[in-house]
């Protein structure tokens, strides 16, 4: 969807609709075009990208596909950037995904970081570009004892060259292999082994900008909007109960218990950082195959006013999963992209308000967060003007 969405603007097919650079606060910057942009990747599946556009169409009819079929060909120059990528320790769901030619991979960890590596430089080069941003939107992973490897560089270089699969995750490889091709990094998923300290380490010693982690798109999106007000209000939440349904493949998996924790882990922590105080919480995740590409969130929040009147309050979130996703994603890219071409390293916590756990910023607040990437961007208007 990424690709196609991209595309379909570039070719004047839809208007950017959900896209936060192309509004007017964004305008003067040195933003790379989205018709400039040049796609490539790693997947565990054999499929095309019109096939994965016809399945969306079908399941959600969110898709005009007579509309799209005008950027056909740019997706077929995509589908051969496409290269093999790696289920190793990814557990079982993600194993489920896999081509049989990719479960059975015996290469090494060193050797897979290296073609890995390889693929990166060598289509950077071949396109003739000045910046590669890389994009985690794997499968959410089970979560990762945060052991020597994940705390330390020197741990983790030990664990590759002896071989050690337990002591890493496939997106702890891929974004080891982008900080080796110095490429900035964007992590839209939950997994805690993907830009792990030791990780980030690497990144930060090579200079490269990052952002992460687990982009926010749906209900969390709505909480961070929504919890400030009881805050400002001097309202008293008591409880907040939300219930999450979704299908597709990213329900398929997160069905299983060890990867549902990952994504529960980034979605429950949000309301004790903006409240401030603790609260009864709770966070459902169900798989309903028959929403496709769709997901509803239905949420109760139970709270206290004035003389200790207790009232309620509820909402129904329904979007389509990948629609949702697609233009922050691009968002990102074109964001970091800048921030790199700047000489700006480390977490880009001018971007936390893409994610529901900002990395190097405790910072849940949806409104705090916006201000934070709106002064950022008037800061180099200013410097340009």
């Amino acid at each position: 969807m990424v690709v196609a969405g991209a595309r379909a603007i570039a070719s004047g097919l839809y208007e950017p609709t959900g896209l936060l650079t192309a509004t007017p606060l964004f305008e003067d910057l040195d933003l790379p075009p989205i018709e400039g942009f040049v796609f490539g990747g790693h997947d565990l599946r054999e499929v095309s990208a019109w096939d994965c556009l016809e399945e969306a169409a079908g399941q959600t009819g969110a898709l005009d596909l007579e509309v799209l079929k005008r950027i056909r060909p740019a997706l077929r120059r995509f589908d051969r950037e496409v290269r093999p990528g790696t289920s190793c320790n990814g557990g079982k769901a993600i194993d489920a995904l896999a081509e049989a030619g990719v479960r059975e991979d015996g290469r090494s960890l060193r050797r897979l970081v290296r073609d890995l590596e390889r693929d990166l430089r060598s289509f950077k080069e071949r396109h003739r570009l000045k910046r590669l941003v890389v994009v985690n939107l794997c499968s959410t992973e089970p979560p990762l004892r945060m052991g020597p490897a994940q705390r330390s560089l020197e741990a983790l270089e030990k664990a590759l060259d002896g071989d050690r699969r337990r002591t890493v995750r496939p997106t702890t490889l891929y974004a080891y292999a982008a900080a080796k091709a110095g490429c900035p990094f964007i992590h839209f998923t939950p997994s805690n082994a993907t830009l792990s300290p030791a990780v980030r380490r690497l990144f930060d010693d090579r200079g490269l900008p990052y952002a992460g982690m687990d982009g926010k798109t749906g209900e969390t999106l709505v909480k961070s909007a929504l919890a400030p007000m009881f805050k400002y209000r001097n309202l008293k939440v008591l409880s907040w109960q939300g219930y999450n349904l979704l299908g597709d493949r990213d329900g398929e998996v997160l069905a299983e218990e060890e990867n549902r924790r990952s994504k529960i882990e980034t979605k429950e922590g949000l309301l004790h950082s903006i409240l401030g105080y603790p609260l009864h919480s709770h966070v459902g995740i169900d798989f309903v195959p028959s929403l496709g590409d769709r997901k509803t969130a239905w949420d109760f929040i139970h709270f206290a006013g004035f003389l200790g009147h207790r009232m309620r309050m509820q909402f129904i979130w329904e979007g389509c999963d990948s629609i949702l996703a697609a233009p922050l994603v691009l968002d990102l890219v074109r964001l970091l992209d800048l921030a790199a071409s700047r000489g700006e390293p480390g977490p880009a916590r001018h971007l936390a308000c893409f994610f529901k756990k900002p990395l190097g910023w405790d910072e849940c607040d949806l409104h705090a967060q916006w201000h934070a990437l709106e002064d950022y961007c008037l800061s180099l208007r200013n410097r340009v003007s």
